[in-house]
């Protein structure tokens, strides 16, 4: 992927059972009670760990788009953010303990950052370490003795963002208890599950707790300096040595697996991208932001649990040679992340570029023909490129020849596909979008320093100059976005789906080296990738934070409370810039576009399949939106086996284009709406521009 149109990026690469570093009495005398103390050897930062502290604070001060001011807010800002990391789910430190760690150490991290120290960081990691070793104590201690009452009615708050840390043991204790009872009927109503449920969960705490004796330095680091980098934009990121080794052999695409980008968000291994022509893309069965909670070798080898595992350490279980299986065991995220976990076998694979290409299909509808392009991503073989190599993989070169083979076939209108699109090649993406106008710019981007530049399409060539929608989910960023952007704003063609996810920014790397030493052996400290620019639309408005809107929405089964630009706390904020001159083609006007957005609602009420989607998803949606799930294990089983039928009916892993063009509501959806708008040009008069729209170059 081109780094300066990454694809949705990570939230971060925590590993939440971790560690902090200070005494009680370093706290303060008149708090609340710490629980009763764990030994805990602090964990310390190393030489080269302070040097690269000190090279991130100098370039996220000198070369980040955004200029924030050093000062205490700031301060209150990293302190609050690491806390939310470490303790999302606030059922590890007491609410006195949370404001004494706040008044001791919530004004100092400005004063440390200037001079490059993680002193605090590592203060408050450390005394985290202390209060996750004791609740993983308690919980295995209870899992082996419990004997719970699941038709007590009883919920358990999974949103505890903005509740109230426990004010003491009693309460903390009583939460935990709950938490424990959770996972019991998850595991219960899990597929995959033959085993002792409380066998299995003493197993996991006690591995966990293991995992909390064997943290290092570079945990807490990696902790702290995610809550460091984070607080600038949400894709700004450092990667120590070893982390950027695996990110490098992801980048690649090169290792034998299973195709996906993996991250940490609190104590899970979450999706955070699955790459085009990879295993888990062409099997369809991981989505983005399904957390992987369970990893298991071939088909009936033991499903280890790994949350609260390194992330490094869950890659190298997860890889493995070319034709051998990996079950994981998964949260999915259609789901919002409430369960029951499901298991997925995936067969371990290279990437492959073909797999990853452009393709095509064909949706009749009455006598007339639509053409689907679907494009997994913006693709670009740079290296091809440069040397001049025939038939380099090009997302412009493949969607240039599938054009002359729709049109061939007598296509009447075609349909640009870029749900899960999560960018790639920057370039492309201005060059597919000359294929369906004249010529003129498609993208501002500016820098930090107000500095502009436009990138146009100088090829005044149209390959395609018949009707055309773009379709679009919460998964498209990036260079889809900017494709879709340009469409809209020439009036090229109609935006079809959801809101897209509003990633506007881009990303550069900088390697942190320190000049050689003869008293320091190690000159490498890792990676920076840090956000150095921002799009902009041609007309001005950034894709930034509110992405595209389509001109007719049709929602996904995404839960797009939960994923998009805007769920970031700190997403650098939607603006303007002057807009650039372009000559809008107006293919399609703003009356037309009423006009199918009437069709479509008035289908939506007449359509049986319709209505059960609408239902179905207003279902879904109300799952999602409780707060609270029940203990109770006929109200648990209930909702379960409602998630899992709506899944079973709108969520096919048959991913054939051939099936995919018969269950994808959102698709069919869109060809209706084709099939409208070519009734529409049609009805024009013999002549008019609309009529000669409909021609293909």
């Amino acid at each position: 992927m081109d780094y300066h149109t990454p694809a949705i990026i990570k939230k971060g690469l925590i590993v939440v059972f971790v560690s902090l570093g200070c005494t009680a009495s370093a706290i303060g005398k008149n708090t609340t009670p710490f629980l009763p103390a764990v030994a805990v050897v602090p964990l310390k930062p190393t030489e080269t760990q302070q040097a690269a502290g000190k090279y991130v604070t100098q370039y996220l001060l000198k070369n980040h788009y955004r200029k924030v001011p050093v000062n205490d807010s700031l301060s209150q800002q990293i302190f609050g953010r690491y806390l939310e990391h470490l303790d999302g789910s606030k059922s590890y430190f007491l609410a006195g303990e949370v404001s004494a760690l706040k008044k001791f150490y919530g004004n100092r991290i400005d004063d440390e950052f200037l001079q490059g120290k993680t002193t605090s960081g590592f203060a408050v990691y450390n005394q985290f370490l202390r209060r996750a070793k004791e609740k993983m104590r308690f919980m295995k201690a209870t899992a082996d003795t419990v004997r719970f009452n699941f038709s007590r009615q009883e919920s358990l708050d999974l949103d505890r963002k903005n509740d109230p840390w426990p004010a003491d043991r009693k309460e903390l204790q009583a939460l935990w208890k709950k938490e424990l009872k959770y996972q019991w009927l998850n595991m219960k109503y899990s597929e995959g599950n033959d085993k002792s449920i409380r066998t299995e969960l003493s197993k996991t705490f006690a591995n966990r707790l293991k995992l909390l004796n064997q943290q290092k330095p570079d945990d807490a680091l990696q902790a702290y300096m995610y809550a460091v980098t984070t607080s600038f934009d949400p894709h700004t990121g450092y990667f120590s040595p070893d982390e950027f080794e695996n990110f490098q052999i992801d980048l690649s695409r090169s290792l034998e697996g299973i195709g996906a980008r993996l991250q940490m968000e609190s104590e899970y291994t979450v999706v955070n991208e699955v790459i085009p022509g990879g295993p888990a893309f062409r099997s369809n069965l991981l989505k983005k932001s399904d957390k992987i909670i369970g990893v298991g070798q071939g088909a009936g080898g033991e499903i280890i649990d790994v949350r609260g595992w390194r992330i490094n350490d869950v890659v190298k279980l997860i890889r493995g040679k070319k034709g051998t299986s990996v079950r994981l065991k998964i949260y999915p995220a259609s789901q919002g992340g409430r369960g029951p976990a499901k298991i997925v076998r995936l067969l371990r694979d290279k990437v492959d570029l073909q797999e990853q290409a452009a393709r095509k299909s064909i949706i009749e509808r009455e006598r007339h023909k639509i053409g689907v392009i679907t494009i997994p991503s913006f693709y670009l073989d740079f290296e091809g490129q440069k040397l001049n190599v025939n038939n380099y993989n090009s997302t412009t070169r493949d969607v240039s020849r599938i054009l002359g083979e729709l049109g061939n076939a007598g296509v009447d209108a075609v349909i640009v596909d870029l749900r899960d699109n999560g960018g790639g090649s920057l370039e492309e993406a201005v060059n597919v979008t000359g294929l369906f106008i004249p010529t003129g710019p498609v993208v501002q981007i500016s820098n930090s320093s107000g500095g502009k530049m436009v990138l146009r399409d100088e090829d005044r060539r149209v390959l395609y100059n018949g009707p055309i929608a773009v379709l679009v989910n919460r998964y498209s960023a990036s260079a889809s976005e900017i494709f879709a952007a340009a469409i809209q704003d020439y009036g090229r063609g109609v935006i079809i789906g959801e809101r897209t996810f509003g990633k506007g920014t881009v990303q550069s790397l900088v390697k942190l080296n320190r000049p050689f030493s003869f008293l320091s052996k190690q000159t490498e400290l890792g990676q920076l990738k840090l956000t150095v620019a921002k799009f902009y639309r041609i007309s001005g408005g950034s894709t930034q934070h509110k992405g595209v809107s389509p001109d007719i929405s049709i929602p996904s089964l995404i839960d797009t409370a939960a994923i998009g630009e805007d769920t970031y706390t700190s997403s650098l904020p939607w603006s303007t810039i002057s807009k650039t001159f372009y000559r809008p083609v107006s293919a399609i006007s703003q009356n037309e576009i009423g006009r199918l957005r009437q069709s479509y609602q008035t289908g939506i009420i007449k359509d049986r399949t319709s209505r059960e989607y609408v239902r179905d998803l207003g279902i879904l949606n109300r799952i999602r939106k409780r707060k609270t799930v029940s203990l109770s294990e006929a109200a648990f089983k209930a909702e379960n086996e409602e998630l899992k039928r709506i899944e079973k009916r709108w969520m096919n892993e048959d991913d054939s284009l051939k099936e995919k063009s018969y269950y994808d509501f959102m698709l069919n959806r869109s060809a209706d709406i084709m099939n409208d708008l070519i009734g529409i040009k049609k009805s024009g008069q013999a002549g008019s521009p609309a009529r000669r729209m409909l021609s293909l170059n």
